[in-house]
């Protein structure tokens, strides 16, 4: 027996009418568990774009005064440039500086709008030819006239990853939760389905039709409340891209410009994810109740 588009839609809608409730639970509760996992996936691209400062084997960055002298900066420079346990200097000028903070905030218009060249900080990128003598070299400029700050890689990376990655596992452990949880309703959803049809799917079973022609539209019924539940997970994580990394910010940056954020392309990216989770969650849900309670 061949199988039409039109009856599988027609099914799969009477379906998911027939059990209304249960199937707004089913959705609302996918939607739940992957908006914490978008979530999630979110913070790390936000993680890994704060601390691109940091790639290359820099260990740590010596911050000007953003009124800095030219001499004050001139000085920094030549005593980093003779000293012996240095690898390598690299001096980002304001120019410098406010294209990084750009690529960081290109998401944020308001951000992006509001920084201005001469207010961004100067600094050196410092490469140490031995990671032991990162400590002995900061404690050098770190009174030096000019100086703003001395940051240390291991300590900033330390801590954003440590707080980044704590809230991170309690929101996958949640959000797994969720997801079975999800997976259960929607199996409970289709074995509703199922009981309520017998006696139709007793009579299709007498007339020829093949086991996927009965099957179908109850897959795709559970696919469909896995879909949506994606769909409605990722208009939540869009509008609120930067609500969720701010969870995993670490708060005593203070700074709004040490805030964590994503571009809207990122979000639509990880709403590309959500999709095929979304859609796999409703699909094992569906296969599992039709394998389980569904005889043909």
């Amino acid at each position: 027996m061949a199988i039409s588009a039109s009856y599988v839609v027609k099914e799969t809608g009477n379906n998911l009418r027939r059990n209304l409730v249960m199937t707004i639970g089913a959705m609302l509760t996918g939607a739940v568990s992957l908006a914490l996992m978008g979530g999630v996936l979110l913070s790390r691209q936000a993680v890994n774009k704060q601390t691109a400062q940091w790639k290359g084997g820099v260990e740590l960055s010596i911050f000007m005064q953003p009124d800095a002298t030219q001499s004050q900066i001139d000085a920094i420079q030549s005593q980093l440039n003779g000293l012996p346990g240095v690898k390598r200097v690299t001096f980002i000028d304001h120019a410098a500086a406010l294209d990084e903070m750009k690529k960081i905030f290109q998401g944020e218009p308001n951000v992006v709008e509001s920084l201005r060249e001469e207010d961004t900080p100067t600094s050196f990128r410092v490469v140490p030819t031995k990671a032991e003598l990162v400590d002995s070299i900061g404690a050098r400029f770190k009174d030096q006239p000019g100086v703003y700050q001395v940051s240390y890689a291991k300590d900033v990376v330390k801590t954003l990853l440590k707080n980044s990655d704590r809230r991170s596992r309690v929101f996958l452990i949640f959000a797994g939760v969720m997801l079975l949880s999800a997976i259960l309703l929607i199996g409970t959803t289709i074995q509703l389905a199922i009981h309520a049809r017998q006696r139709e799917v007793a009579v299709m079973r007498l007339v020829g039709a093949t086991n996927w022609f009965i099957r179908i539209p109850f897959m795709l019924e559970g696919m469909a409340q896995g879909l949506v539940g994606a769909v409605v997970a990722f208009f939540v994580i869009y509008a609120g891209r930067n609500a969720f990394t701010g969870v995993f910010a670490d708060p005593s940056f203070g700074s709004k410009l040490n805030k964590l954020y994503v571009t809207p392309h990122e979000a639509i990216l990880t709403g590309l994810v959500l999709f095929v989770v979304g859609t796999a969650v409703g699909a094992f849900g569906s296969a599992f109740a039709v394998r389980r309670f569904l005889t043909v």
